[in-house]
């Protein structure tokens, strides 16, 4: 099993923060399961302020180039993306087009 942490910002509007998090009470079947056919076995996303915290638990073959490959020929995910890209906005280090960035392991309690 493989774990990575991302990170994300929202726009700055508590009504498009609330609305975001609505979305999220209720994520479509069909973004679930590309979640899960890619080999993310869990997933948890965190809010403070308007900065969001992704956690993944992946298999080991799990890769973010496959995961890409398959969301870019999957309609449901990118009609999602572009929905969600409403609310987001990306972070200052993020090149164009990119959204959740990888953040560094810098501590583990039990490696």
């Amino acid at each position: 099993m493989k774990r990575y942490a991302l990170t994300l910002d929202l726009q700055d509007n508590p009504d498009l923060i609330a609305e975001y998090e609505r979305y999220h009470q209720q994520v479509p079947s069909a973004i679930i399961d590309s979640i899960r056919q890619a080999g993310i076995t869990d997933m948890y996303i965190y809010r403070l302020g308007t900065r969001l915290f992704m956690f993944m638990q992946t298999t080991d073959e799990f890769r973010f180039e496959q995961k890409a490959a398959m969301d870019a020929v999957n309609p449901e995910v990118q009609k999602w993306e572009e929905l969600m890209w409403k609310f987001q906005k990306p972070l200052p280090e993020a090149k164009p087009g990119e959204k959740w960035l990888l953040m560094k392991e810098v501590f583990t309690l039990n490696p």
